[in-house]
């Protein structure tokens, strides 16, 4: 099982916009969204990475992206913006496969939700989709798909307390995996940090995360 550790930064929730992006760009270690798990059907790999930090209130992903043809069509939450440019982090706090699902398009807009089978969702509440903190180097602007290579960058922070954690509960390990994808693009992709071992494109498959291990 791949894994990662996940550094506490108390002060993290201090900072915001340009103050974050500075903090990761010193302190974040990066980890590559490299895997071409259906490399016949979706052969597409733009460049994709994360970095993960946590403080005493929140997990912080900082996503970071360059590729051809980007993608901002989806403006309103719970709509499915993997059909955008997608940056997305799933998350089990639990041993029974239990997860949570956060999808993030380029300018920030969210699909989330928990559940046991991908069949079966609850949705994140829109007073929780609020607590979300959004980053997005692009702004918040809808645009139609652009052609040509750019870099973009989101970051984000989760409250503990949306997936039933505290500060109490850590050091933790849990499990998870960090994805990027456009289903809609001109170049369809779905990369993966761990591993996916399905005929077809599933990020909803806890067995394949792998190990976070929060300090």
């Amino acid at each position: 099982m791949k894994s990662i550790e996940v550094g506490f930064a108390p002060n993290l929730d201090t900072l915001d916009g340009d103050a974050l992006y500075n903090y990761f760009d010193n302190f974040g270690h990066r980890h590559a969204i490299g895997c071409v798990n259906w490399p016949e059907t979706f052969p597409a790999k733009p460049q994709a990475s994360f970095a993960i930090l946590r403080s005493k209130t929140a997990i912080y992903v900082d996503f970071q992206v360059t590729g051809r043809y980007i993608r901002a069509v989806n403006t309103e939450n719970l709509s499915p913006v993997a059909q955008d440019s997608c940056v997305e982090f799933f998350i089990s706090p639990t041993a029974d496969n239990y997860y949570f699902n956060f999808e993030f398009n380029c300018i920030g807009t969210v699909n989330s939700s928990h559940r046991r089978e991908r069949s079966n969702p609850t949705r994140l509440s829109a007073d929780e989709i609020t607590r979300i903190r959004r980053y997005p180097s692009l702004g918040t602007k809808p645009f139609d798909e652009r052609d040509g290579i750019h870099s973009w960058r989101l970051i984000v922070a989760i409250p503990l307390s949306i997936i039933g954690l505290n500060d109490a509960d850590f050091p933790a390990t849990l499990t998870g995996n960090f994805y990027k994808c456009g289903g809609r693009t001109s170049e369809p992709h779905y990369l993966s940090w761990s591993e996916i071992n399905s005929p077809a494109p599933d990020f909803h498959l806890p067995t394949t995360f792998g190990q976070l291990i929060f300090k």
